[in-house]
């Protein structure tokens, strides 16, 4: 007959089997999301089982820090902390793990004397028995499994330690498998990303090479693209914001290209944008990338222009045209590199030069709440202002000629001869849509034309001389010269007294003085 002692070790150890076997059969084929749960269940019924307190399973960063990921506890008792230095606070047991070895010990003081920080760090966090076996996955440990006792020592017999070491095994096996998964997949969801930012980069490239297939370099040598060009070479180089301002068709994306062109980031291909072409629900997940599901019709995964222009330049033409909430990811994009996509949460970097342009005033817009001042400081880091072409006619010649030969050439039909007539007629037309129009007007007159000899069709820039628009300021500053001239010369250019100019005006001395040196007002000599 066997006492109540014997019959209850065989009671558990018959137990303890028919959990090993349970536990072999369930976690063949686990999902990888069960994992986690699977072991920390698995846990619980071998400490209910074996009568054990605790069992904690951890896993090492690559600077030797151990990182709790699997804990079971009995009711009421202590918990191991969830991050703890191993080299600092176990250096002995570490080293031990390291050497693929087991530890095992029924008391503190069985450790030897070399383990003295151990030793009291043990003390310290309660275990007063404990086995660990050590994680190996490709020859490198990355973890361990403990199993242990905070209420009273427990001696570990060999029998029961191999039984353990079955269900340290299984899970090893099982967090290797999980690892190797993860990285996988990790591995895949980049290798898709570069496949997804390349096709990207490719149908943009594509986009880019049909828009400009008929483009030609910035041409002219009048004084004000001189000083444009001068600016563009000091910028160039650096990773400063620019800003182009100008009137439409001034050329401001030829300029971005240009600042490109010459810049450490050439190699890559400069993504451009143009904000007022896409709509207002649209432009978030253009500029910032959307994850699956972000919303309606979000059928996939797709990065954002700032991805794409990563390590090279982005450009956004008509930035004033983008809504206010999406200045505010702008403006934290330029200071810091970091923006979410449209439904995520994680958080990317991106190094990107930015050149923004606008053919409007944006200090106006800062005025009408239309644009954040914030964001026009940022963007207005170097700003480079286009002229107009009736500000450099003496450009129109090697423009009208430059036009002439790229479109005579892909059109099949050269031209070798611009007459006086046509040259004089380009250069007096005022060009209120500016070298685009100009163009467009050479083209048209190529495919119409039957000879070698360019000929103006019938249009503007054939009609007679139109004297170029100003700006309400200049047309208020013309009418304000010309009214005061008038006064003063009616008052024989006296100011002061009764009967004087500032009397007839309405203003004082000191004032109308002020205002006639602002509009450049001198008494004839």
């Amino acid at each position: 007959m066997l006492d109540a002692d014997q019959q209850d070790s065989i009671d558990v150890r018959l137990r303890f089997e028919r959990l090993l076997a349970d536990l072999a059969t369930s976690f063949v084929a686990l999902p990888i999301d069960e994992v986690d749960g699977a072991i920390e269940g698995a846990q619980r019924c071998i400490g209910e089982t074996l009568g054990l307190d605790r069992s904690s399973l951890f896993q090492f960063a690559p600077d030797g820090e151990m990182i709790l990921t699997h804990l079971w506890v009995a009711p009421g008792l202590q918990a191991f902390p969830s991050r703890a230095n191993a080299k600092e606070h176990f250096p002995w047991c570490y080293a031990l793990a390291m050497q693929g070895k087991v530890l095992r010990f029924s008391s503190v003081d069985d450790l030897p004397p070399e383990a003295a920080r151990d030793k009291e760090t043990f003390r310290k966090h309660g275990p007063k028995s404990t086995v660990l076996f050590p994680f190996t996955a490709g020859g490198q440990i990355f973890g361990g499994l403990a199993f242990g006792t905070l209420r009273e020592e427990r001696q570990w017999t060999d029998e029961e330690v191999a039984r353990l070491r079955v269900v340290a095994t299984l899970f090893e096996h099982t967090l290797a498998h999980k690892r190797s998964e993860e990285a996988l997949c990790r591995t895949l969801d980049e290798l898709q990303r570069v496949k997804d930012q390349l096709q990207q980069e490719k149908r943009y490239l594509q986009a880019e090479v049909e828009a400009r297939h008929s483009h030609v370099g910035i041409n002219g040598n009048s004084p004000a693209i001189r000083q444009v060009l001068a600016q563009v070479e000091r910028v160039a180089p650096t990773d400063t914001t620019v800003l182009l301002l100008g009137e439409t068709g001034t050329g401001k994306g030829l300029l971005a290209e240009a600042i490109h062109a010459h810049s450490r980031r050439s190699a890559r291909l400069m993504i451009s944008v143009n904000c007022a072409a896409l709509s207002p629900t649209l432009i978030e997940s253009e500029l910032f990338g959307r994850e699956k599901g972000a919303y309606t019709g979000a059928l996939s995964r797709q990065a954002g222009r700032f991805e794409l222009a990563d390590g090279s330049t982005l450009f956004l033409d008509e930035v004033a045209e983008l809504p206010l909430d999406l200045q505010a990811k702008l403006l934290r994009v330029l200071q810091d590199g970091q923006f979410e996509r449209v439904g995520g949460t994680r958080t990317l970097r991106v190094d990107v030069r930015l050149i923004a342009a606008s053919n409007r005033d944006l200090g106006q817009a800062v005025a009408g709440a239309q644009f954040r001042a914030d964001l026009f400081y940022r963007l207005n880091t170097f700003p480079i202002a286009l002229p107009p072409l009736r500000e450099r006619q003496e450009d129109i010649p090697a423009l009208a000629w430059a036009f002439a030969k790229e479109s005579g050439s892909s059109l099949g039909k050269p031209v070798d001869r611009i007459p006086q007539e046509v040259m004089t007629a380009l250069r007096r037309y005022a060009w209120p849509g500016n070298i685009r129009e100009l163009r467009n007007v050479i083209e048209r007159a190529i495919i119409l034309g039957d000879s070698s000899t360019l000929r103006l069709p019938v249009g503007p820039a054939n009609t007679q001389p139109t004297e170029p628009p100003v700006t309400l300021d200049a047309a208020e500053r013309a009418a304000a010269q010309t009214y005061i001239r008038k006064v003063l010369d009616r008052t024989g250019w006296r100011i002061r007294g009764a009967g004087g100019a500032a009397e007839l005006l309405g203003l004082k001395p000191t004032t109308l003085e002020a205002r006639m040196k602002k509009l450049g007002l001198r008494r004839p000599a």
